[in-house]
């Protein structure tokens, strides 16, 4: 049958007339529509067949009122505008996050945090009570946006850990990779290069991936010099300053590991500039495998793989699962790295 068309001589088709379109009750027609559980399949596909041919468009406000969701979810990043929209990390998070929401018919809410003053209008914006719950992150060890979120007992899914160092406290529900281990990896794989002065551009150190990378970096080289070790700020011009310094202190370094691919690129260029040949005179591994920046520098960059997009849609897996059974706060989900190979060493 085909589809009807309403226009303005047709009243809004009814969720009783889907009901009674396919054959079932109004209680199993509004489950679901509203995404409720319970319903055998069969019954799922009549109602559906139902919704699309009486061209059947459920009530926001009623269907708020019965499901108690507001059908949206709070995108919270704690990170400057300008960072967000040029790094592409946080456009293929937002990517997977903004897919799967799509399938849960669920919309995104962008909250963009630049610093401290902006947790007043977080604060506001999460006791309205406009979304169903949060996931956040780019998270800061020295600021209280962890705190600000808890306050309202909003479910929350967090993407990286969040926490401080040497501070323990009941578990969250976090997705991240495995930043350790696969810091551990790109060393490793530096040192069985022959690589024997292998240096470190690390993140800030107020971010627990950062921290974990630095970690997995002396887990292969405990006794390495510190003045082989540079902070960037995972941008392309911190990577550059991070060089330029490790270069000044330790012109025989022959090896870098770089914590995330935009400093890699970044480190490259100042390579490059002081006339040493990758991966001959200095071999270079980042982190990310952000294709748009692995894949196009010159050579290209031999990089550790996090599934960015695959875990911006698990996030919001778990926060549906939340939402649907109720469960309190589960523990995390490590996910796996890869060491991706190419021409930087």
């Amino acid at each position: 049958m085909p589809r009807s068309t309403p226009d303005a001589s047709h009243a809004r088709p009814t969720l009783e007339a889907v009901a009674a379109r396919a054959g079932v009750s109004r209680a199993t027609a509004s489950r679901v529509v509203n995404g409720g559980a319970g319903v055998r399949q069969p019954l799922v596909d009549q109602v559906r067949k139902a919704v699309d041919e009486l061209g059947y468009v459920p009530n926001h406000a009623a269907r708020t009122l019965v499901t108690r969701r507001n059908g949206a979810v709070a995108v919270i990043i704690d990170e400057p505008e300008i960072r967000i929209f040029s790094d592409p990390f946080f456009s293929q998070h937002i990517r997977g996050i903004s897919r799967e929401l799509i399938a849960y018919d669920a919309q995104l809410v962008l909250l963009l945090v630049e610093g401290s003053g902006d947790f007043d209008r977080v604060t506001r914006y999460l006791a309205g009570g406009h979304v169903d719950g949060v996931l956040a992150f780019s998270l800061h060890t020295d600021d209280e946006l962890s705190a600000v979120i808890g306050r309202f007992r909003v479910p929350t899914v967090y993407g990286g850990r969040p926490g401080r160092p040497g501070t323990s406290g009941p578990a969250v529900p976090y997705v991240d990779c495995d930043n350790r281990g696969g810091a551990r990896e790109a060393v490793r794989h530096l040192a069985s290069l022959g690589r024997r002065h292998i240096a470190h551009i690390a993140g800030p150190r107020d971010q627990t991936s950062a921290l974990d990378r630095i970690d997995g970096y002396f887990d292969v080289l405990p006794d390495g010099d510190p003045a082989l070790v540079a902070e960037g700020d995972f941008t392309a011009e911190g990577g550059a300053r991070a060089m330029a310094g490790l270069l000044a202190r330790r012109p025989d370094l022959d090896g870098v590991f770089a914590a995330n691919d935009l400093m890699a690129s970044g480190a490259l260029r100042v390579l490059r500039e002081q006339g040493r040949r990758v991966p001959q005179d200095v071999a270079l591994v980042g982190f990310d495998d952000i294709e748009s920046v692995a894949e196009k520098t010159d050579p290209p960059l031999t990089t550790v793989r996090q599934d960015v997009v695959g875990m911006g849609r698990l996030m919001v897996k778990l926060l549906m699962d939340r939402l649907d059974d109720g469960a309190g706060d589960a523990g995390p989900v490590i996910m796996p790295t890869e060491l991706i190979r190419r021409a930087s060493a």
